[in-house]
């Protein structure tokens, strides 16, 4: 029997809204970074401080994910959703806004916490919305696609508007997207029914595994020896507090799911190999940003259709054969850029890398997100996104932090794209044996 929110709520519009609403966060990330030099050049700071306006936005919504995605089941779906678009929808003002780099890196950390209370809202949104089956495998296909195309697409729309109307834009354009979001919300889903009184937010666990989470984060950007003690030993207490816990905000259920390893190393290639991908046509071959977007265009073409292609063949193929291919062809395009020199044609040097790519990521996307919701039961529906997108960002700033550092020691792009080749290697692999659910 159908759920109120199923019966009442438009499947397709509610498909859309959180299709469009993880595109808004996905692409987020990737046009700021290709508006950092622009930024540097007009607020006049250096490179160790402008960084912070992308590792500020990655640190907030990493760290809180998992809290956004427990008060989804416990808050309602609808409430956290909207709690997240109004404070990213603000917080992408003032950084529009922002006079000095202070404010920005500060909105930017505020829109990073809206941000994480969108994402698990949306994918669970779906979750509940669809009964499982066929027509769930085709909803979260559809999500996992636009989730992996976003990434991509911001590197072409950050190019173009840092060449274009100026890096503010890359904030502003969230305003009214944002307000669109608000009264289709407000008007078309369902309101959640009044929270149970009885139902509590572990909030030991959440504090600490927060404060974990904030301090993984930031040391994959910029740990020391003393933050990667700290962060571990805040999990590590996590974990033990959840084992003694009545109600724990993660029961050990969910972390049984086996297509949260696959998920974390997916997205730490993908992340790191879009991260270098634009560093190397800007830095080694010379690209304006401008051109890098446009070059870019052909990998975010083809994520496209290879993942609306895995969004139908999902519902016909295992999920792990669709993985293991996606993330086979991931390791084939990071070892033809490790040929890749500053006299590269972009046809022949890097094309093919990048329709390779494309379709890997492309295949990707769709599987992880079913893989992960596939028989999930609705009261943990917004947890399993939590932990999804977790690993999404975790992973995703793990790949950047790896590759940065072997750029920064000076190894150089080969071994920088031999790393992500390695961790995909290492995704397929995690996949076989771990047997992902079809």
């Amino acid at each position: 029997m159908r759920t109120e929110i199923e019966t009442r709520a438009r499947p397709g519009l509610v498909l859309g809204l959180a299709c469009a609403a993880q595109a808004m966060v996905g692409l987020d990330t990737a046009i700021v970074n290709v508006a950092v030099p622009s930024i540097q050049r007009e607020l006049g700071v250096d490179a160790g401080v402008v960084q912070w306006v992308v590792v500020a936005y990655g640190l907030l919504l990493g760290g809180f994910l998992l809290v956004g995605g427990r008060m989804t089941d416990q808050v309602g779906r609808r409430r956290v959703f909207l709690a997240g678009v109004v404070v990213f929808t603000v917080a992408s003002f003032v950084a529009g806004a922002a006079p000095h780099v202070g404010l920005l890196i500060a909105a930017r950390g505020v829109q990073g916490f809206g941000a994480a209370l969108i994402a698990p809202a949306a994918l669970s949104l779906l979750a509940v919305t669809f009964p499982d089956g066929r027509e769930r495998v085709r909803a979260l296909g559809i999500f996992g696609a636009i989730g992996g195309v976003a990434g991509s697409f911001g590197v072409v729309v950050g190019g173009l508007l840092a060449a274009g109307p100026g890096w503010r834009w890359s904030f502003f354009l969230n305003v009214p997207v944002g307000v669109v979001f608000v009264v289709i919300a407000l008007t078309f889903l369902v309101p959640d029914p009044p929270r149970d009184r009885d139902t509590r937010l572990d909030l030991r666990g959440a504090t600490v595994v927060t404060g974990g989470l904030l301090l993984l984060v930031y040391s994959l950007h910029h740990g020391s020896v003393l933050t990667w003690v700290a962060a571990l030993g805040l999990l590590g207490l996590f974990a033990w507090i959840e084992a003694r816990s009545a109600h724990p905000l993660v029961p050990l259920s969910a972390w049984r799911n086996r297509a949260l390893a696959p998920a974390f190393l997916t997205f730490c290639a993908l992340l790191g190999f879009i991260f270098l991908g634009s560093l190397l046509m800007q830095q080694e071959l010379g690209y304006s940003p401008a051109t890098t977007g446009v070059a870019w265009l052909a990998t975010t073409a083809t994520i496209f259709v290879a993942a609306m292609g895995g969004a139908r063949l999902a519902a016909r193929v295992p999920v792990r054969a669709l993985l293991v291919t996606g993330l086979t062809l991931t390791v084939v395009a990071a070892l033809w850029l490790t040929r890749a020199t500053p006299d590269s044609a972009y046809v022949t040097g890097l094309l093919p890398a990048f329709l390779l790519a494309g379709v890997g990521f492309g295949l990707c996307g769709p599987a992880i997100q079913i893989s992960a919701l596939t028989g999930v039961s609705r009261s943990e529906a917004g947890l399993v996104s939590g932990l999804v997108e977790t690993m999404r960002e975790v992973g995703g700033a793990a790949g950047v932090a790896l590759v940065a550092t072997v750029l920064v020691s000076g190894s150089g792009f080969p071994w920088a794209f031999g790393l992500v080749a390695a961790v995909a290697a290492l995704g397929v692999l995690t996949t076989v044996l771990g047997r992902t659910s079809s």
